[in-house]
């Protein structure tokens, strides 16, 4: 019985940390590189950060990983598409909505691209104060 309760417990913490590097992506609240940055910053604290969205903000979710993939921040890792069932309050019945989740992993040359992208930003910074 105790094997059990370790597994279940074991089992929890695996879930709890994949979840702290997901990124739930909305196609209406925040601009598109405020994802960019943010996939950044959680791929700077974790070596994979797992993009995730439904319905209409899949473009969005696919223009992020794009953007960090294009320009040597990020590789693929895996895609899943699948379809959830969301209860339609007007209509008082599920409707299925389209969902994606494209984990992405740091590319080699991140931490690289990433020195250079703050030196870059120090130097403009320090050529306005002047």
């Amino acid at each position: 019985m105790e094997e059990i309760t370790e597994g279940v417990n074991n089992m929890n913490l695996s879930v709890d940390t994949q979840k702290k590097n997901r990124i739930q992506v909305s196609n209406t609240k925040k601009p598109l590189f405020f994802y960019v940055n943010l996939a950044k910053r959680y791929m700077q604290q974790y070596t994979d950060v797992e993009l995730s969205a439904l319905g209409m903000a899949i473009a969005t979710v696919v223009t992020v990983a794009e953007i960090l993939k294009n320009n040597g921040f990020a590789v693929e890792k895996k895609i899943m598409t699948s379809t959830v069932d969301i209860k339609d309050d007007s209509r008082g019945r599920p409707v299925q909505k389209a969902k994606i989740e494209i984990t992405l992993a740091k590319s080699e040359k991140f931490d690289e691209l990433m020195a250079t992208a703050n030196e870059e930003k120090e130097a403009a910074e320090a050529q306005e104060q002047s």
